[in-house]
Parts: C-alpha cells; sequence; structure tokens
C-alpha cells in the first residue's frame, strides 16, 4: 500500500468516527431536537452518492468509508424520523 493509500484511509476512518459519537448519543438520549431533517436527509443521499462513486472506480478507502457512515448517517436520520414523531404525538 502507497502513502496515497494511507492518506485516503486515515482520512476515511477519522470523517468516519467522527458520526459514532453522535449516533450513540442520540440512540442513548433519544434527543433529535437539534438534528435537521433536511440537512441529514441532504447529506445521507450525499453519502450514498460517494459510495455509488467509489464503487464505480473502485476505490476502497472511499467505499469502505462511505459503507460505514452511510450506516450511521441513515440510523441517525431514521432516528430523526422516529423519535420526532414521538415527540410531538398527542399526550
Amino acid at each position: 500500500m502507497n502513502y496515497t493509500e494511507w492518506i485516503g484511509y486515515a482520512a476515511a476512518s477519522l470523517t468516519t468516527a467522527s458520526f459514532v459519537p453522535q449516533a450513540w448519543l442520540t440512540f442513548k438520549t433519544r434527543d433529535v431536537s437539534g438534528i435537521s431533517l433536511g440537512m441529514y436527509s441532504a447529506f445521507t443521499l450525499g453519502i450514498a452518492l460517494w459510495l455509488a462513486y467509489g464503487l464505480l472506480i473502485e476505490a476502497w478507502p472511499v467505499v469502505i468509508a462511505n459503507i460505514i457512515t452511510l450506516v450511521l448517517a441513515a440510523s441517525i436520520l431514521a432516528m430523526r424520523l422516529r423519535f420526532a414523531r414521538k415527540a410531538s404525538a398527542p399526550n
């Protein structure tokens, strides 16, 4: 593996790992009040497109990072949809 791939894997690891605390905190607290539905929808779609791009050009750091980030971002988006609906339901 050359230095270019090492940089790619390092960047992928750092950006992907940055989503773990947000996903964990959202799951643990069920607090989605600070999460923008529009932003996370666009972001999740963007990640899916980056994944497709990575697959098309066979860039494995891009593919691996975006698979993991897509799962995390989609989880946060799903929690945003689920928990916000519960919070707005009449008691």
